[in-house]
């Protein structure tokens, strides 16, 4: 769960923040959260946010991946292409997060694909479809981001 991996972000999205001195790839990880639970961002731009999260670590009492797993794995896949298309003068609060269960699943791990619904100037909605190993849908989620204007927010 602990090791380091590398997202893969658009070249021009990594040499903008990087003229601002920003670790992109620190900044758009999965946070304290989701590295416990073994989240990793994948692959990450503002039209597609790749993720795996193991079901091993977190399961429910009947040994079944737990619902609010799904979301955290939704929820970070969806914030990371919100903050990407909000770009470097906005970050991305989430102000609602819904998911939709599907099928429960006990080993292995689960992958998520967010794709934007709709990106405007003040919000951003992202569908997250997850899958288990054998590419069938265990959850859909869907979260809307706020977008907020970054300056005295970051730090």
């Amino acid at each position: 769960m602990g090791e380091q991996h590398s997202v893969k972000f658009p070249q021009e999205v990594v040499d903008e923040y990087a003229a601002l001195g920003v670790d992109l790839p620190a900044m758009f990880s999965a946070g304290h959260l989701g590295t416990r639970m073994g989240v990793q961002v994948i692959e990450a731009s503002a039209e597609r946010v790749v993720g795996t999260m193991p079901v091993e670590g977190n399961t429910q009492p009947y040994g079944l991946l737990h619902g609010g797993a799904s979301a955290v794995l939704a929820e970070t896949l969806g914030s990371v292409g919100s903050m990407l298309h909000g770009g470097i003068t906005k970050i991305a609060v989430g102000v609602d997060l819904n998911c939709t269960h599907h099928r429960g699943v006990r080993s292995g791990l689960v992958t998520g694909v967010a794709t934007p619904v709709h990106r405007g100037r003040s919000t951003a909605t992202y569908e997250i479809v997850i899958t288990d190993e054998q590419d069938k849908r265990v959850c859909t989620a869907r979260l809307t981001c706020l977008l907020r204007d970054a300056e005295g927010l970051r730090g």
